[in-house]
């Protein structure tokens, strides 16, 4: 929808647990893994214009195989290593997507997250949260909050630290530390960019509407710790009916959730309002504003209670004002990547002692690292003349 080739041919999209801010959407360092893929296909890499033109004869199942995603031994998180996403190529995405919400002023639209969108990536990078025997130490997590804040430097690792163990303080239980991880990992990937995407549209749009919803119906995975919420793509089964053509393995609270999600999804694609169409829906679903962050979640059980306001807001605040104001270190161009040679390989490290632990802060929260090299930002921050349309609401939570 935000591609200037796609006016005039959307009237609506619905995004489900991304959006084009999300910071796994968009390549960073793409002459890397061109040169990567390319190696391994027998491209040459000494020139670009002959390497591209190699590419584009070789046969397309031999270049999905010659990348392959490490899914365990990383040094840093997960993000950081996912090669095929698409680029700012100047033409079909031709700025950052931040900049292009205009090209969607007409078109209505849904976004929305699950309550532990962020689970599939945490239980890749620290295993140790869906293990009964296993704990999560302070180390661990300062490790993965210094890989998703690589271009703030330790200033930004301290203070995202700091941001999320204060709950420990109350709580210091495994679970409320596992959930902990769960939701940096939701924010980080998923709900923040989601509520820019939101705030962003509401602003240039013209006469389309904007909505929001948290879907939080727990997921159904028998090996998941009882405290898991909507894990990735637990929304999609309901929204095609699953629970309707299999019934057998569904329960009927199932079937009330898939039932709500197929009237307002398909009364959204009739009509552009979720509660305007051929289906009936439990309860009104009020359209986002950024003054009062409207959303509508989605349980078992909704009725008027189900619309509600400014989710995660102080979490949402911090990283859309705080961390964006911190100063950003020198070098952002690099981003952590594997071994030359190797897709296969384990990662190496970047820069320094792949054997020292991160520790948590205990010092001078100015000193700043050296970052890896690409750009890494966790975080997609709005333009800076689009700030004031990120969603900022009272204190609380």
């Amino acid at each position: 929808t935000l591609s200037p080739y796609n006016k005039g041919l959307i009237r609506r999209a619905i995004s489900q647990s991304g959006v084009a801010l999300s910071p796994w959407v968009i390549q960073k360092n793409p002459l890397f893994w061109a040169r990567k893929v390319a190696e391994k296909v027998g491209c040459p890499v000494d020139d670009t214009a002959r390497m591209a033109r190699c590419l584009k004869v070789t046969d397309p199942r031999a270049l999905t195989l010659a990348y392959k995603m490490p899914l365990a031994g990383m040094e840093y998180p997960m993000l950081h290593y996912l090669g095929f996403i698409p680029v700012i190529d100047g033409d079909f995405i031709p700025d950052d997507p931040v900049n292009l919400y205009a090209n969607a002023a007409d078109i209505d639209y849904i976004a929305g997250t699950n309550n532990m969108d962020g689970h599939i990536f945490a239980t890749i990078d620290m295993p140790a949260i869906d293990r009964t025997n296993k704990v999560v130490t302070e180390e661990d997590f300062y490790k993965l909050v210094k890989g998703l804040t690589i271009t703030k430097g330790l200033r930004g690792a301290n203070a995202t630290f700091d941001v999320y163990t204060k709950p420990w303080a109350q709580d210091p239980s495994e679970e409320k530390k596992k959930k902990t991880v769960v939701d940096f990992e939701t924010d980080v990937l998923f709900l923040v960019p989601t509520e820019i995407a939101l705030a962003q549209h509401r602003a240039n749009a013209k006469g389309a509407k904007t909505y929001s919803y948290l879907f939080a119906h727990p997921s159904r995975m028998p090996v998941y710790p009882k405290w898991v919420g909507a894990d990735h793509t637990d929304d999609i089964q309901y929204v095609f009916g699953k629970p309707f053509s299999t019934p057998l393995g569904y329960r009927l609270q199932d079937r009330t959730v898939s039932k709500a999600m197929i009237a307002y999804w398909t009364n959204f694609a009739r009509t552009g309002d979720p509660n305007m169409g051929h289906s009936a829906v439990p309860t009104h679903w009020d359209p986002y504003t950024a003054e009062n962050g409207d959303y509508l979640e989605i349980t078992k059980k909704m009725d008027d209670s189900s619309m509600k306001h400014h989710l995660r807001t102080g979490y949402l605040q911090y990283w859309t004002l705080t961390y964006q104001a911190l100063p950003t270190v020198a070098g952002q161009e690099a981003t952590p990547v594997p071994p030359l040679g190797n897709l296969e390989a384990t990662p190496a490290p970047p820069w320094g002692d792949s054997e020292a632990t991160p520790r948590p802060p205990t010092g001078n929260l100015e000193a700043t690292s050296v970052p890896p090299e690409g750009d890494s930002e966790a975080t997609p921050a709005p333009a800076e003349d689009d700030l004031e349309a990120t969603p900022v609401s009272p204190e609380g939570d």
